[in-house]
């Protein structure tokens, strides 16, 4: 069970945290993402540390990653010792790798897309000023 020098929260105080969902941590939980420990009554403890780990989580969400790729990323993002994580294998490297160009396209194409926009906007808005009265 808990370690009695190590701060521990609740799901609720870390939904609070971090603004997820305990629905969404329950998920993460589900997909291996995030890990508790149960108190003698039954409800989930989270260490200190998954305030970040959640963030990181969302973070990765953000970046288009889905729940599988995540579940494997996390164990290779940092070993306990700060030495290399042996689960990172090349493989990985090369998905990840794969991820990373899949988000810069993204990142093009929208630039692409601001790009255009922000000209449609400069030409509406001399043509609203020449029928203005």
């Amino acid at each position: 069970m808990s370690d009695s020098t190590a701060e521990w929260i609740r799901i609720g105080e870390l939904s609070r945290r971090t603004g997820v969902s305990v629905r969404s941590l329950r998920y993460y939980e589900q997909q291996k993402m995030l890990i508790s420990e149960r108190t003698p009554g039954g409800h989930r403890e989270y260490p200190e540390a998954a305030v970040d780990r959640v963030i990181l989580i969302q973070q990765l969400f953000a970046a288009g990653l889905h729940s599988t790729k995540i579940a494997q990323l996390l164990p290779c993002m940092r070993a306990p010792e700060g030495r290399p994580n042996e689960h990172a294998t090349p493989r990985l490297v090369d998905e990840l790798t794969a991820e990373c160009g899949r988000i810069e396209s993204m990142i093009r194409d929208l630039n692409i897309s601001k790009s255009i926009l922000q000209e449609v906007i400069r030409s509406t808005e001399t043509e609203a000023r020449r029928t203005d009265y």
